[in-house]
């Protein structure tokens, strides 16, 4: 079986790669040599992007220096005086960063008191400015001088012998010069604006597409005015130590630059490759090349060469991998399902056999265990199930057995307390009744009034718990939702006589009334039990306060009529506003009442279609409000 496997894996390894070399093969060759068009043209695109670029940046120079010489030409005759000159040229230099020096030269004896010759001049130098009077040199024959007064305005290049201008690169000074006339047309001198071909060459130099390529730039007659080798500049021309025969494309290249012509070119630089992107610079004589090795262009195209061969070798070696894996994958399945049964057998039934399909026997097979699988799973749910259903119900059991033993537990404390609550008024009447009847009616008046009092007092308290326990239970509540009538009650006759109830059993207890309504206001609701509310929110009121701050305000809203109850007692504590109006909650164990007040009160209210809530911002002691519909 294994030998069957190696060779048809082989086999298919094999007649894989006899199709898919050739094809890699056609497409890697017509692919590259797409691509490596495709780059040239992108580099070309892209160097002529850059050089155009680079043009409007020399030309915003250039027109920088032009513009501020044509602008000040006007005041050199109007103020033709040296002191004039001097602060004109000063002014051209300090107003116009672009400009590195400006000097305006006349002719011979135009200032008798200087001699034959005067020429002010301004240099930038670094941050300072400075402005002179240069000495006395035969300037007459310059290029910067003889140029304009021959040809008129334009723009030339010369290199300073002294280089006095530091800032520039071995003193080469590119300036636009302009004859001066006066207005009878005569010649006096001429204005020349500096532009450091250093600083030119910064601007160039600070830009370029490829990390080899560079900027050059040569005159009319071939001269290096801006290139890398800084030997080559003002001393070489494009065409110094070329061959016609072997350097034929610089020639070619030279005499297009300096013809002002614009274009792409392939040249071959010291042996070297390049691609060459050149435009002549508008308003002057000068031609701009961007040259960019071969190097540089195809370095990416190499670089893809070498990952796309590479992966080439690793898709092969992957594609036979992927040969072997087939043939094994075949009959792998087999090998799972010995697994599988293996785990079965062991008492492991959380396998997984998926169903396959395919046709043949191995996939029939597969298709077999996988439903037998599922049917033994089935069972094993069934009786899993079973059990996790009993597994529940004794947890319920459990849990009804612990909520059985807490109402008992809760059942017997009730009871204790139910009797010690009815037990206390009881013992009272009884002794009182007790005293009564041992005087034989011989007790003074006040000490007669003051049992009485007592006695009715008690009775009342304990009047009060058997209609809590009856409207908590659950005959209570059946003949509380029976007499929910729509009854017509007066709600400030309601609240005073709910006052005059609770000052009844607080003697000496005052309560303030406020009311924001009529007293002809009614609303439809069930008197009884809003009584029953309003009085115990009022007992409450009344036992834990002060006894002289308690207030009772009636107002209504859109919707609903409010009862606001304030007191000035000790509030509730923060851990007993959750369980307040649980049943059967006190927040004293040994403070009187059954703790059925506040949750009766509520459930009043909330049967009557409002609520009965408190108030937490209030702070100085408790306020409730109680809220009916109005309707």
């Amino acid at each position: 079986m294994v030998n069957f496997r190696k060779s048809l894996s082989s086999k298919l390894c094999l007649g894989i790669l006899l199709m898919a070399v050739p094809i890699f093969v056609l497409s890697l060759g017509l692919l590259f040599q797409k691509s490596r068009n495709y780059v040239r043209q992108d580099a070309m695109e892209r160097a002529n992007s850059v050089l155009n670029t680079m043009m409007l940046r020399i030309k915003r120079h250039v027109g920088a220096v032009e513009t501020a010489t044509n602008a000040n030409e006007w005041l050199i005759t109007q103020y033709l005086q040296p002191d004039s000159l001097l602060a004109l040229t000063n002014r051209i230099v300090r107003l116009n960063p672009h400009v590195d020096g400006c000097s305006i030269s006349t002719e011979p004896d135009v200032f008798p008191q200087y001699g034959r010759h005067f020429s002010a001049y301004t240099i930038k130098e670094n941050d300072s400015i400075i402005t002179v009077v240069e000495q006395e040199y035969e300037y007459f024959d310059r290029i910067w001088y003889k140029t304009p007064r021959e040809q008129g305005p334009c723009w030339v290049v010369f290199s300073d012998d002294t280089d006095s201008l530091e800032v520039t690169l071995d003193g080469m000074i590119a300036s636009y010069v302009k004859p001066i006339y006066k207005d009878d047309g005569s010649f006096i001198g001429v204005i020349s604006t500096d532009l450091s071909l250093g600083n030119l060459t910064g601007v160039i130099a600070s830009e370029h597409p490829y990390p080899n390529s560079y900027f050059m730039m040569i005159g009319k007659d071939g001269h290096y005015y801006i290139h890398p080798d800084r030997t080559k500049l003002f001393k070489k021309t494009i065409f110094s130590g070329t061959d016609p025969r072997r350097n034929a494309d610089i020639i070619a290249l030279g005499h297009e630059m300096t013809a002002g012509k614009q274009g792409n070119m392939r040249v071959f630089f010291d042996g070297v490759p390049c691609l060459v992107c050149y435009r002549p610079m508008p308003g002057t004589p000068w031609s701009l090349a961007l040259v960019c090795p071969d190097s540089d262009i195809l370095n990416s195209y190499h670089q893809l060469a070498y990952i796309i061969i590479s992966l080439l070798v690793i898709g092969l070696l992957v594609i036979m991998l992927l040969c072997r894996r087939a043939v094994a994958n075949a009959i792998n399945p087999l090998n799972q399902l010995l697994e599988q049964t293996q785990n079965i057998a062991s008492g492991n039934y959380e396998v997984h056999i998926p169903r396959s399909q395919r046709k043949d026997v191995v996939g029939r097979l597969q298709n077999s265990f996988a439903k037998m699988l599922q049917s033994l799973n089935f069972h094993m749910g069934i009786i899993r199930y079973t059990a996790d259903q009993a597994r529940l119900r004794n947890e319920e059991l459990v849990k009804a057995a612990k909520m059985a033993e807490e109402s008992v537990v809760q059942k017997t404390a009730f009871i204790q307390n139910m009797t010690h609550q009815i037990r206390t008024p009881l013992n009272i009447i009884m002794g009182f009744s007790q005293v009564l009847r041992d005087s034989g009616g011989q007790l003074p008046e006040e000490e007669l009034k003051s049992i009485t009092s007592m006695m009715g007092h008690n009775a009342n308290a304990l009047n009060r718990m058997v209609l809590m326990l009856f409207d908590s239970s659950d005959s209570g509540l059946t003949e509380e939702l029976n007499c929910q009538k729509h009854e017509l009650v007066n709600c400030n006759q309601l609240a005073r006589e709910s006052i005059e109830h609770t000052n009844a059993q607080f003697p000496g207890l005052t309560i303030n009334f406020e009311t924001d309504l009529s007293d002809d206001f009614h609303i439809h609701t069930n008197r009884i039990y809003l009584m029953r509310s309003l009085r115990e929110i009022l007992y409450n009121s009344a036992k834990y306060s002060d006894g002289k701050h308690v207030l009772l305000r009636v107002t209504q809203t859109e919707t609903t009529v409010r009862f606001i109850f304030e007191d000035t007692g000790p509030g509730m504590a923060e851990d007993y506003l959750d369980l307040m109006f649980k049943p059967f909650t006190k927040a004293n164990d040994l403070s009187e009442g059954l703790g059925l007040g506040l949750p009766l009160a509520k459930r009043h209210a909330i049967n009557l279609g409002g609520d009965l809530t408190i108030d937490l911002d209030y702070q100085h002691g408790c306020r409730f409000v109680i809220e009916i519909p109005n309707t």
